[in-house]
């Protein structure tokens, strides 16, 4: 099995959600010092030493988290943790978000975006998906940063668990190390397209609307 069967690419378009979800809620990725991490999985909240003043970054993509934090050994980011919200949290997050970096034809002018940028609570980027051995692939991964009125009901509204998912992203770095593509495959969070995210406005793909 290839490491790409993970997320086909013949029928993935460019910009797609794409998540481990329920009916309720959604799954999101961050990596902190283990001070932090640790804390937060344990008491299923974050504590008090993180900062509900500055952006946060959130990852629905497994795989970019791991590429980002170098699974999980990057300093200051140790310690993956699986973060449970609820969807009604995170579509809000994207109803309110604004793209993290100007669009020519997107937006009516960069000053336009510059007013937009500061007023919205969220901002999307698009990186490049990653496969197993963390190349990018040709379709791309949503990343929602999330700063204000967001950060604060991340925190204290939207966040239904929090797991320390370290030793998972340790395993499967292992599995990819030694070559069983396949065994790395079947432990990997399944991440499915999120409802209704393919119909995202093209304000928020970084795409210009057909004309």
């Amino acid at each position: 099995m290839n490491e790409q069967s993970v997320n086909p690419i013949a029928q993935e378009p460019e910009f797609r959600v794409r998540a481990r979800h329920t009916e309720s809620t959604v799954t999101v990725y961050q990596a902190y010092r283990p001070e932090i991490g640790r804390a937060a999985a344990r008491d299923g909240r974050f504590p008090a030493s993180w900062s509900r003043e500055r952006m946060t970054w959130i990852k629905p993509s497994f795989l970019w988290m791991m590429y980002r934090c170098g699974w999980g050994t990057k300093e200051g980011q140790e310690t993956v943790l699986a973060v449970e919200i609820t969807r009604d949290g995170f579509e809000w997050a994207l109803r309110h978000a604004c793209l993290s970096s100007y669009v020519r034809g997107v937006h009516p002018d960069r000053a336009s975006w510059q007013r937009q940028l500061k007023r919205a609570p969220a901002r999307v980027q698009w990186d490049p998906e990653r496969d197993l051995r963390l190349q990018p692939l040709p379709y791309r991964s949503l990343q929602l940063g999330l700063s204000g009125e967001a950060v604060r009901r991340y925190a204290d509204e939207w966040t239904v668990a929090i797991r320390d998912v370290t030793p998972l992203a340790h395993e499967i770095h292992a599995r990819v190390s030694g070559g069983d593509i396949e065994a790395a495959v079947r432990l990997l969070p399944q991440e499915r397209p999120y409802p209704a995210t393919d119909e995202l406005p093209a304000h928020l793909r970084g795409t210009v609307p057909a004309q």
